[in-house]
C-alpha cells in the first residue's frame, strides 16, 4: 500500500493527464472545393487525437502555403487564415507530442525541399529508430542544417523530410518508396507535394488510417469520423505497409513492405472515437462488449452502474446490460474546462478533477455504486472520483476497469507516464484499491479485452499491458520523447520549449543557396 499511495497527488490538471495519442492527420485532394476548410473540419473531428498544436498546408499546383500554431484547431484558425490557404490539395495535422517538446517549431505539417518539389508532411505515431535517422542526416550533411531542422524542429517528422531531400529516385514517389522501408515504429503519414496527395501506413498498422471519397475528390484521415464530418464516404482502410498517391490520374497503390499487423489494442479501449471502425470492428461495440465481459468476470452486488464520462460510458452500458444492474448518470461533465490557455489558481488546482466533473448527489447518495472507467494510469483521477462519490453519500464504491492493468510505457505514439509512475506496476489490486479509496477494484482480463475487439491476438499490440513489444526497440539511450531535443545534430540550435502561441524569433524558412528552394517561402508565424 505505501508504494501505491506514494504515487498519488492532487495536482490533477497537470500531473494525471489521460493517455495521449500523438496526432491526427487529414489530407484532401479535391479540385474545385475549399480544401482548407475541409481540412479544418476534418481536424475538428480528430481533435481528440491531438490538442497541443494544429496546422494546415495547401497547394494550388504551383505554391504550398502552410499555417500552424500552438493551440486547438478552433484557436489556431479563423476565416481569414483559411481563406488564404487556397488550392486543390490540403494536409492537416493536430498534435500531441511524443518526440520533441510541445512548441511552435514542432507543430506540423512539416515542410521540406526535394529535387522534385516541396513536401508538407503530417505524422501520427512515433518512430523507434529516430536516433538512427538522425545519424544518417549527420552523416550526409555534417554540421550543415537546413529547412525545419535549422528552425529548431526536434521531431522525428523533420528527420523524414530531411532524408527525402537526397533519397534516390527520378520522382518524389520513387524517393518516398525508397525511404519508407527505412522507417521503423508506428507511422501514419498524410503528405503532399504541389500536385499529389500521399498517405502511408507502417507495416504493423499500429495506428488507424482510412481512405474516403468525395463527389469531387478523395480524403485520407486518421479516423472515419473525419470523413463523415466532411461528407466523404468510406472506401477502405489504407493497408499496413501501403503507400497511396492521389492526383489527376486517380489513386495509385504501392506496397513498400509486407503487412505484419500489430494494431494498437488501446485504440479500441480509449484512443479512437466511439464512432470509429478499425479493421471491421466498431469501436463502440467493442467497448460495450468489454463492459459485458467485465461484468461476466467481475460482477458485484450493487444498486447502480455509473460511467466516468465520456470514455467509460460504452463499457458501463455493457456492464449494466450483462449484470442486470440499473445504468445511471452519476457525473455531469463540463466539456469546456481544459480547452483554454488560462491556468487555474493554486486553490482551483487543488480541486483537480472537480473542475471537470460534478457528482449527481441525488443519484448516488445511499447507494452501492459500480463506477466503470476505461483505464487507470497513475491513479490520481480515480482517487478523486472515489472521494467525490463518497462525499456525495455513496455507501460503497466499486471501481471496474475495462482494460487490463497498464504496466508498461508505449513507444508507438501514446504518451503514457513512465513505468515508475504507473500505479499498476508493482502494486496488487488490493493495494491499488486502498490507495484510491475504493471498496473494491477489478480489471477486465487480457483475454476478455482481446475477445471484445474481435481481432486475433496475433494481430494486436498489447505492449502497454504485457511488455511484449511487436516492433523491436533500440537501446534505452537511443529512445525517448526528448531524444532529439538536445543539440545532437552538430550546429543545430537548442530550441527552448515555448508555452504561448507566439513563435520564436526565426519564424521564416532560411534555406541554403545550394539546396532546391521551396516553391514559396511562407511565414510560419
Amino acid at each position: 500500500m505505501p508504494d501505491a499511495t506514494a504515487r498519488l497527488n492532487f495536482n490533477l490538471l497537470d500531473e494525471d493527464p489521460l493517455p495521449q495519442d500523438e496526432c491526427g492527420v487529414f489530407g484532401v485532394w479535391a479540385p474545385g472545393e475549399e480544401v482548407s476548410k475541409l481540412a479544418y473540419y476534418g481536424l475538428y473531428a480528430l481533435q481528440h487525437r491531438g490538442q497541443e498544436s494544429a496546422g494546415i498546408a495547401a497547394s494550388d499546383g504551383d505554391h504550398i502555403k502552410v499555417y500552424k500554431d500552438v493551440g486547438l484547431v478552433s484557436q489556431v484558425f479563423d476565416e481569414a487564415t483559411l481563406s488564404a490557404l487556397t488550392g486543390h490539395i490540403a494536409v492537416g495535422h493536430c498534435r500531441y507530442s511524443t518526440t520533441g517538446a510541445n512548441n511552435w517549431a514542432n507543430a506540423q505539417p512539416t515542410l521540406g525541399a526535394t529535387p522534385h518539389g516541396t513536401v508538407a508532411l503530417g505524422h501520427n505515431g512515433n518512430l523507434t529508430n529516430s536516433a538512427e535517422l538522425r545519424d544518417a542526416v549527420v552523416e550526409r550533411h555534417g554540421e550543415r542544417t537546413f529547412g525545419e531542422l535549422a528552425q529548431g524542429n526536434t521531431t522525428d517528422t523533420a528527420l523524414v523530410t530531411a532524408l527525402l531531400k537526397e533519397e534516390p529516385g527520378e520522382s518524389l514517389e520513387q524517393q518516398i518508396l525508397a525511404l519508407l522501408p527505412r522507417l521503423k515504429g508506428a507511422f501514419c503519414l498524410a503528405f503532399m507535394d504541389e500536385n499529389t496527395l500521399y498517405a502511408a501506413r507502417d507495416p504493423q498498422g499500429v495506428r488507424p488510417l482510412v481512405l474516403g471519397r468525395l463527389s469531387r475528390g478523395w480524403v485520407v484521415a486518421s479516423e472515419q469520423s473525419a470523413l463523415a464530418t466532411v461528407g466523404a464516404s468510406v472506401i477502405r482502410e489504407i493497408e499496413p505497409g501501403e503507400l497511396i498517391a492521389i492526383d489527376a490520374e486517380g489513386v495509385r497503390s504501392h506496397r513498400f513492405a509486407e503487412a505484419a499487423p500489430a494494431r494498437c489494442a488501446f485504440e479500441y479501449v480509449y484512443l479512437a472515437r466511439p464512432d470509429a471502425t478499425i479493421n471491421g470492428r466498431s469501436v463502440y461495440e467493442a467497448r460495450v462488449e468489454m463492459g459485458r465481459q467485465l461484468a461476466r468476470e467481475e460482477q458485484h452486488s450493487a444498486d447502480i452502474v455509473i460511467p466516468v464520462p465520456e470514455s467509460g460510458t460504452p463499457a458501463a452500458v455493457g456492464y449494466a446490460e450483462a449484470s442486470g444492474l440499473p445504468f445511471a448518470q452519476g457525473f455531469i461533465k463540463n466539456s469546456y474546462v481544459g480547452r483554454t490557455f488560462i491556468q487555474p489558481s493554486q486553490t482551483l488546482r487543488q480541486l483537480g478533477i472537480r473542475l471537470k466533473l460534478n457528482v449527481m448527489d441525488h443519484v448516488v447518495a445511499g447507494k452501492k455504486v459500480v463506477v466503470v472507467d476505461d483505464s487507470i494510469v497513475r491513479g490520481n483521477t480515480q482517487k478523486a472520483i472515489v472521494g467525490m462519490l463518497k462525499e456525495a453519500g455513496a455507501a460503497e464504491v466499486h471501481v471496474k476497469i475495462s482494460s487490463p492493468p497498464i504496466k508498461w510505457p508505449c513507444f508507438y505514439g501514446i504518451d503514457f507516464a513512465t513505468r515508475a509512475e504507473l500505479i499498476a506496476n508493482g502494486a496488487t489490486m488490493d493495494e491499488i484499491a486502498a490507495a484510491v479509496g475504493a471498496d473494491s477494484l477489478a480489471y477486465i482480463s487480457e483475454e476478455g479485452m482481446i475477445a471484445a475487439t474481435g481481432q486475433p491476438r496475433s494481430t494486436l499490440c498489447t505492449a502497454c499491458f504485457t511488455g511484449e513489444y511487436p516492433i523491436e526497440l533500440p537501446p534505452e539511450d537511443r529512445r525517448g520523447k526528448m531524444l532529439l531535443e538536445q543539440p545532437r545534430l552538430p550546429g543545430m540550435p537548442y530550441q527552448r520549449p515555448q508555452t504561448g502561441c507566439e513563435p520564436g524569433p526565426d519564424s521564416e524558412f532560411e534555406l541554403d543557396e545550394t539546396e532546391p528552394p521551396l516553391r514559396e517561402e511562407v511565414p510560419l508565424r
